[in-house]
């Protein structure tokens, strides 16, 4: 069975958000995108405390897919140096989670 994962990433807008979880659910990257904001966020950069708001997208996807996920995120991304972090999915319906394998493999050529 496979390993089972969320990956969160977060953006500066709306749409890069949907871009996002579009072109990785086409890809057949990810199973799911959810592009979840605004939400307020917090953080320092370049020594300085910043206020901002961002939009989160979570997406479905298998252990074995993560690495092209990561790297199609990476390469979409609005940001020089983005979040991209796998969370586990330790437990799940059996069909929810065969649902995930199939949306997620690898097209065939």
């Amino acid at each position: 069975m496979a390993d089972y994962l969320i990956v969160i990433t977060t953006v500066d807008s709306e749409a890069a958000g949907a871009k996002l979880s579009r072109s990785a659910v086409e890809a057949g990257l990810a199973a799911s995108g959810q592009v979840s904001g605004p939400i307020a966020t917090t953080y320092r950069h370049l020594g300085e405390v910043c206020e901002g708001t961002e939009w989160q997208v979570a997406f479905r996807t298998t252990e074995d897919r993560m690495a092209e996920l990561e790297d199609h995120v990476t390469t979409g991304h609005p940001y020089d140096s983005p979040e991209v972090i796998a969370v586990p999915i330790l437990s799940g319906p059996p069909p929810y989670l065969e649902w995930i394998t199939r949306a997620t493999r690898p097209a065939e050529g």
